[in-house]
């Protein structure tokens, strides 16, 4: 049961990705992670995976709504650091966040620890709204850093760091250190795994 809660988590943030991405989008829908990543693990690997939706548990933007994710994300990390992947953290829909319509980081998973409980990439960051009514804005080759702890609902946990770029942003919790640092957000559906 819970092995199928997963999968219909990453799906469902899927579906809500490319409910929002335009045909040639950065966002559009991608071929799942390909069958060599799958059939070809790296020695002394470490795999972690998840999907589903997140609560930070506060309001973070003062509207009166508690902010929530969308996520999904597959690695492959090996001892050494290196890693394959892809990561998507999506608030759109009724994930409300900061008052944004849409804001998405998706991109490539490269690096992590060889104990799966952090990863990092270079992602694409796409926000609706920030800068007027209707306005899309686009910024490319952002680093990432997520930490995550593995289980279910109430148990799970994500934190997403973008770095050098958006500091002192509605939501930071860290802010004047020239990172966008989100709370810590706690599943309410889904599950993240490592083994």
């Amino acid at each position: 049961m819970q092995h199928s809660l997963h999968y219909t988590a990453i799906v469902a943030a899927a579906l809500g990705l490319a409910a929002c991405a335009a045909p040639g989008d950065a966002f559009a829908p991608r071929a799942a992670i390909s069958s060599d990543l799958a059939a070809a693990p790296l020695a002394h690997a470490v795999q972690v995976t998840g999907g589903g939706t997140t609560t930070f548990g506060a309001d973070l933007d003062g509207d009166g709504d508690v902010d929530g994710s969308h996520f999904g994300f597959a690695a492959v990390i090996a001892g050494d650091g290196s890693a394959r992947g892809h990561f998507t953290c999506l608030m759109a829909g009724n994930a409300n966040f900061l008052g944004l319509h849409l804001m998405a980081v998706q991109g490539p998973v490269t690096s992590g620890s060889p104990d799966g409980l952090s990863f990092s990439g270079t992602a694409t960051v796409k926000v609706l709204n920030a800068a007027g009514p209707g306005v899309q804005s686009t910024f490319r080759d952002i680093p990432f850093v997520v930490a995550v702890t593995p289980g279910g609902a109430g148990v799970a946990t994500l934190q997403l760091t973008v770095l050098g770029a958006f500091d002192g942003v509605a939501g930071d919790v860290a802010p004047a250190n020239g990172n966008y640092d989100l709370a810590m957000e706690t599943l309410t559906t889904g599950q993240i795994t490592i083994h």
